[in-house]
């Protein structure tokens, strides 16, 4: 496996739907890696990178297991921001790092969808990182400005169909979760929706809000406040299944007669491929540990996730069958990143 030089500052670029994104160096933030295996891991400090700025909720994640795995394992665990390209930067630095269960990848399912949106990706999803566990699923919320005239995925599916690409939805931005999202139940169910994307989950809802878009699709902590004080009407949640964390909220599957309608957010934890399986089962033991634990799961609630924990062979089967599923919603819909 390639180990990168990080004593020196280098930038890879690769395109992006007629775009192109920088991706930053790698700086190193600790001392060389010591001699050590399988056996004694962890023998010294672990880096979490995390491919967006501080507050996220894939960094919020991160953070959270770094203070657990530091109390367990009695060595540091430090949480790596490296921002940009929809998280590919982290991504790109992990697949090239040392297989030696010292650098980890904590990823949100941009993962999956990014090699379908840019061009000349400089890592392979599949080849070149090892799945270790899923973390959370955190659904979206679908919900309407109470002018428009649905109370239900089936109604929204009927009105689209007769104004075809004239129901607006607001999105917190092109090739998010949420985007595809509203792109797979226009391809399933055969109508048309005009997106309109914004910088950020808060823009997005306050679109709605204020009229300018007619429908609003994002994170349930973004979106919950609006519906619970009746600023915005409450369509579904975009999970397979009701959510846990508002189970009175119907899904757009059941309602619009989809049983296979099913757009999530998940989390994970990846290292780089090759990494020794005695060294993965360490840490994915330590997740489950981690994701058991009454105050972690009361944290994830707070922040609107479900914590989920994997085998590695479940959360690799994850990665194919949406890197598969996304992959056809891109490519169906012309959804791209400007």
């Amino acid at each position: 496996m390639f180990k990168p030089d990080l004593s020196k500052r280098r930038t890879l670029r690769f395109c992006s739907a007629g775009a192109a994104a920088a991706l930053s160096p790698f700086a190193p933030t600790m001392a060389p890696r010591a001699a050590g295996g399988s056996a004694d891991y962890p023998s010294q400090a672990i880096q979490m990178l995390v491919g967006f700025a501080p507050g996220g909720g894939t960094d919020v994640i991160a953070r959270l297991l770094a203070k657990k795995f530091s109390d367990d394992w009695k060595q540091s665990a430090v949480v790596v921001n490296r921002p940009g390209a929809s998280g590919n930067i982290a991504n790109n630095l992990v697949a090239k790092a040392e297989p030696d269960g010292y650098t980890l990848l904590i990823a949100v399912s941009s993962l999956v969808i990014n090699p379908s949106l840019y061009k000349n990706m400089p890592y392979d999803t599949v080849k070149d990182l090892e799945p270790i566990s899923l973390l959370s699923v955190a659904p979206n919320i679908l919900a309407a400005n109470p002018s428009t005239p649905v109370r239900s995925a089936h109604e929204l599916i009927e009105l689209a169909r007769s104004r075809p690409g004239e129901i607006s939805y607001a999105s917190p931005g092109n090739g998010q979760a949420s985007h595809l999202a509203m792109e797979l139940l226009g391809t399933m169910a055969g109508v048309k929706f005009l997106h309109i994307p914004y910088n950020g989950g808060g823009p997005s809802v306050s679109a709605a809000l204020g009229g300018q878009t007619q429908l609003v699709v994002g994170s349930l902590p973004t979106i919950l406040p609006a519906i619970r004080n009746g600023s915005l009407r409450v369509i579904g949640v975009t999970t397979a299944r009701r959510t846990s964390l508002a189970p009175d909220i119907p899904t757009i599957a059941e309602q619009a007669n989809l049983p296979d309608y099913d757009a999530n957010v998940w989390y994970g934890a990846l290292a780089p491929a090759h990494t020794p399986r005695p060294i993965v089962d360490k840490v994915n033991a330590e997740i489950g540990k981690v994701l058991s634990e009454d105050d972690v799961r009361a944290q994830f609630a707070n922040l609107g996730f479900e914590a989920a924990h994997t085998s590695p062979e479940e959360f690799a089967a994850l990665i194919k069958s949406d890197l598969a599923k996304w992959g056809k919603v891109v490519r169906d819909s012309g959804a791209r990143i400007d």
